[in-house]
């Protein structure tokens, strides 16, 4: 059974794409190319990958709105191919989950380099790995401890647990849907309640380039974060706003259970 990273490849010029497919091929990975973003969606459907080279100029569409079609079943990492090196195309593309922009032409070199990074940073079936005092393959139940009382952590849990290995955050025993960024961002509040985190921080936190996102990107994750753990609690406001310095996980002794649906 071949057991090499499998990377697909969603480019329409022939020529660039057999380029790719001998890079890859060179450096150890198991390469599969698409012409189109149809074809690129089924392939993802059909079997696992570890990470996706999609260009933004494809025959059936953008490549961004293809990037959208995989985040809302996937977290497998994309590496955006464009001829467009304008700082709006990149901050569109890793906005709306891309993990890596490379602008034509650009050298096999660089482009393996840029996957290998990449990888690195994730497990290699498109789950983000992410450090922390949580052992391996068990959730990590956060208690009111690090935010303050012990006493009012014995009397009620903190709603959050973590799974670092799978990558899942549940809330009051609902494991959440969440996006590669706002599991990121979600994970840093949760792993110390009751901090204020400003933007930067939190940016630096989700992004592997901070500085190739904007402050509303943050504000725009935390809206939808707030708007998913209200379906699971209505009544509680967990993730609190700073005026002028960012943004805290309200403390487990301060949010009451979900009442019962």
């Amino acid at each position: 059974m071949d057991e090499r990273p499998r990377i697909l490849i969603v480019e329409d010029e022939p020529a660039i794409a057999d380029t790719l497919v001998y890079a890859l091929k060179t450096e150890g990975f198991t390469p599969e190319w698409c012409t189109t973003g149809r074809a690129g969606l089924e392939a993802l459907a059909a079997r696992p990958f570890a990470l996706v080279v999609l260009d933004v100029g494809l025959p059936d569409g953008s490549g961004f709105d293809v990037c959208k079609q995989i985040r809302a079943r996937s977290a497998v990492p994309v590496l955006f191919l464009t001829a467009r090196n304008t700082e709006l195309d990149r901050v569109l593309g890793l906005e709306l989950g891309g993990d890596d922009y490379l602008t034509k032409p650009f050298s096999p070199r660089e482009l393996t380099a840029r996957v290998k990074a990449i990888l690195r940073r994730t497990n290699g079936s498109g789950d983000v790995l992410a450090g922390g005092a949580g052992s391996p393959g068990r959730p990590e139940i956060l208690d009111n401890r690090s935010a303050g009382t012990q006493a009012a952590s014995e009397k009620r849990p903190h709603p959050f647990a973590v799974d670092e290995e799978q990558c899942r955050i549940s809330y009051h025993g609902v494991a959440l849907e969440l996006t590669r960024y706002e599991y990121r961002l979600l994970k840093a509040l949760v792993q110390k309640p009751g901090r204020v985190f400003s933007r930067e921080q939190l940016m630096a936190a989700a992004w592997e380039d901070p500085a190739a996102s904007l402050d509303r990107t943050v504000d725009a994750h935390i809206k939808t974060l707030r708007a998913k753990l209200r379906t699971i609690a209505p009544n509680e406001d967990t993730i609190q706003t700073h005026r002028g310095l960012g943004y805290s996980l309200k403390p487990a002794a301060a949010s009451a259970p979900p009442e019962p649906r």
